[in-house]
């Protein structure tokens, strides 16, 4: 099993100021998935320390971290030492990371906001 890239960029976001969505905003993230888009629980646990996850957006420096899990509970942590910074993923376990599929991330304000996979390219 191999490490894939994924890169999901804001989707329409209505009631937000990202009502439009913005495709220059998002995350790349690298992690194991299953021959059906899934994350690899069993490989993720075996190569966690190379499952990382850069947060772009043109108005701010791009922020690097980690893909983590704590329980059932996974989300991106940027400061190992700071809870504070992590930005929940809602119910990761059961998306599909395939092209035109939605994710939900919770922003460092609290805010669900849902970004679309863009891009699943399997790394070598």
């Amino acid at each position: 099993m191999s490490l894939s890239r994924i890169v999901m960029r804001l989707a329409r976001n209505p009631g937000t100021e990202f009502a439009g969505g913005d495709d220059h905003r998002g995350y790349a993230l690298t992690a194991p998935l299953t021959e059906d888009g899934h994350i690899d629980e069993g490989e993720y646990a075996k190569l966690k320390a190379s499952c990382s996850v850069r947060r772009f957006a043109p108005d701010e420096d791009a922020v690097d971290g980690r893909l983590n899990k704590r329980g059932q509970r996974w989300f991106f942590d940027y400061d190992a030492a700071d809870e504070a910074d992590d930005e929940p993923l809602h119910r990761l376990g059961e998306h599909r990371f395939a092209l035109g599929e939605y994710v939900t991330v919770t922003d460092e304000d609290g805010r669900p906001l849902t970004y679309k996979v863009m891009e699943v390219t399997p790394l070598q």
